[in-house]
């Protein structure tokens, strides 16, 4: 038996014992919390949040802010500090068993999420027992070819996402001689790859962009931090995230990149548009009608939901202020209409605390 086979083989029997977020029930996942921590300390709501995360998988903020306000009848918004006490709380006791309750920033829309992560730094573990190896390879080729993209676009085609060869994934010497690659890499068909590509999707591993390309999931964005700077992916400027999908400084020789949303909130704060590597002028400022439109529709969305649950003397107010901003959305569209095409620019979201 080859020195691979064996070492395939055991890969494989590390990978079925080993237990992660993903494929741990929310009862199993809290009653070995309840028999190793001391769960004295959390209270019944903190328990319902936790199982929360575990059973439905990462939430955007808004999801959890409205289970942490349906628990404890508080509003994070408005008690943010009785909302930071309790993940405090929370991430104490998950720290004797190397879980930890994370938020991120969604790189794709820029919306926070929040989810229950395990702190093993190896990324093959938090695919757990659900995956099989060829599968892990799969994935890992995906994500491989998506974070060291020098283009910062964060996808790849679902054409290049099924043509990922699994046998790269091996050590350089077993990837060399065919006669070394496991049966089960080779017999890994198209079939089985869109198959998982689906149920990578589908579990948050990887998403679809409006496109139809292959990007990173919030499970892999949440999950996989220690991966990205093992890896040197280069990280964002700002927030020194790992910058998978970010905008690179336009000017020659400059290596900065920076996420949307922060260099969104980063220029709008500063007189001086310019980089902070270089110091040179950062283009931003000229959006595309098609961009304006939808800037000014995504607003309308998020007030006409606040303006559901504000009294009602303040939705006139509301009112004349989303008039407003139509009028400069369509302001900017007429102006960016005569000279080149800017690059996106997307709605700012909250900073995490």
């Amino acid at each position: 038996m080859s020195t691979s086979t064996r070492s395939y083989r055991k890969s494989k029997s590390i990978s079925r014992n080993y237990r992660s977020p993903s494929s741990l029930s929310p009862n199993f996942f809290l009653g070995e919390i309840s028999r190793d921590l001391r769960m004295g300390s959390l209270s019944w709501k903190h328990h319902t949040l936790i199982q929360a995360l575990i059973s439905r998988g990462p939430l955007k903020e808004k999801e959890f802010h409205s289970i942490f306000t349906g628990v404890t009848g508080r509003n994070p918004g408005a008690a943010k500090k009785i909302f930071d006490k309790y993940l405090l709380e929370i991430n104490k006791e998950l720290s004797y068993v190397h879980f930890e309750l994370r938020a991120c920033r969604d790189q794709y829309d820029g919306q926070v999420c929040f989810g229950v992560v395990n702190n093993v730094s190896d990324d093959q573990s938090k695919l757990g027992t659900k995956y099989s190896v060829p599968q892990i390879a799969f994935f890992k080729g995906i994500i491989e070819a998506i974070a060291q993209d020098e283009a910062a676009q964060g996808c790849i085609s679902s054409f290049d996402a099924l043509n990922i060869r699994l046998e790269n994934q091996l050590p350089s010497e077993a990837s060399s001689s065919q006669q070394q690659v496991p049966p089960a890499f080779k017999n890994f068909s198209m079939s089985q790859k869109e198959k998982t590509l689906d149920e990578l999707v589908r579990d948050k591993w990887l998403c679809r962009t409006r496109e139809g390309n292959i990007g990173l999931g919030i499970r892999s964005l949440l999950d996989l931090r220690s991966w990205f700077r093992n890896n040197d992916v280069p990280s964002c400027e700002v927030c020194n995230e790992a910058g998978v999908k970010a905008d690179l400084c336009p000017n020659k020789g400059c290596m900065v990149r920076i996420h949307k949303y922060c260099l969104k909130n980063l220029l709008s704060q500063r007189d001086d548009k310019v980089c902070s590597g270089c110091g040179k002028p950062w283009p931003l400022g000229r959006i595309t009608k098609e961009e304006a439109v939808e800037a000014a529709v995504n607003d309308e969305e998020e007030e006409n939901e606040t303006q559901a649950t504000a009294p009602r003397s303040k939705r006139r107010k509301l009112r004349s202020h989303r008039d407003s901003a139509e009028n400069r959305s369509s302001q900017a569209s007429l102006a960016s209409s005569s000279g080149t095409t800017g690059r996106r620019v997307t709605r700012s979201v909250a900073h995490l605390s």
